[in-house]
């Protein structure tokens, strides 16, 4: 057992150090999706700012969770554009064809997904200091945003590991991502769910992104977080153990 957990992670050592190769050698990816959430932080902050009603004097600090949120779902996508190529050029049956446990393949992807997505949300909260951001919390409500952030593109990344093995197209592999960037849109993300008409109101306070923001917010500023952090986690980690299970059966009946 203790030479199979080995042999596990010495492999998976060497899929993460691939994929992060690809990473390092196309900087652009990384770029693009920061600068998006960028983009959007800095439209909202100096442009609608003024004119959106959040109870807060800091529109910026408001803003914060959902320009993360936006960022990851962005990110993602490239992870599913990844693992298409890789499937569409055969790497899969090539890395099959040698003797190393098969799930480090994909799992490879996952771990990079994970890291490239904190480069992007570090910079972004650099960004947003210069721009004015100040958090009051201590360390460990930071190590819990970082926690609920990284279970969140955990979830997402095994969606992105779904659309990625069963796209039949590179633009139907990447495509599933716009929704769930557009989902931080009708959430409590960028205005409260008080100002919004009934309808949206009732789907916006009732799904993923709504009770993630929240409690994010909450314990950047060092409020209490009360139920919002277990729906937070509650959603993250449900998506991610059903997607994770779906992406198992897709990637041993695909590849």
């Amino acid at each position: 057992m203790e030479t199979a957990k080995k042999h596990f992670f010495s492999d998976l050592g060497v899929m993460l150090g691939r994929s992060m190769r690809h990473i390092s050698r196309s900087m652009d990816t990384i770029i693009t999706v920061t600068i998006t959430p960028i983009a959007f932080m800095l439209l909202f902050v100096y442009v609608f700012g003024g004119a959106i009603q959040t109870g807060t004097d800091n529109y910026v600090n408001y803003l914060m969770p959902g320009i993360l949120l936006i960022a990851i779902a962005s990110g993602i996508s490239y992870t599913a554009y990844r693992l298409f190529l890789d499937k569409q050029r055969g790497i899969f049956e090539r890395f099959h064809s040698m003797p190393i446990a098969r799930s480090t393949v994909l799992w490879g992807h996952v771990l990079t997904s994970l890291v490239s997505n904190a480069i992007s949300v570090v910079v972004i909260v650099l960004v947003a200091l210069v721009m004015g951001f100040r958090s009051s919390a201590g360390l460990l409500p930071w190590l819990a945003v970082a926690g609920i952030l990284a279970l969140f593109t955990l979830a997402l990344t095994w969606v992105a590991a779904i659309a990625g093995l069963s796209a039949k197209t590179v633009d139907g592999a990447s495509a599933f991502s716009y929704p769930i960037i557009f989902l931080p849109f009708i959430s409590s993300a960028f205005v409260p769910t008080e100002s919004m008409p009934s309808v949206v109101r009732a789907f916006a306070e009732n799904q993923p992104v709504t009770s993630i923001v929240e409690a994010i917010r909450a314990l950047l500023s060092s409020q209490p977080v009360g139920n919002d952090i277990w729906v937070a986690l509650a959603w993250c980690i449900g998506i991610m153990l059903v997607a994770y299970f779906f992406a198992m059966r897709v990637y041993k009946k695909r590849v």
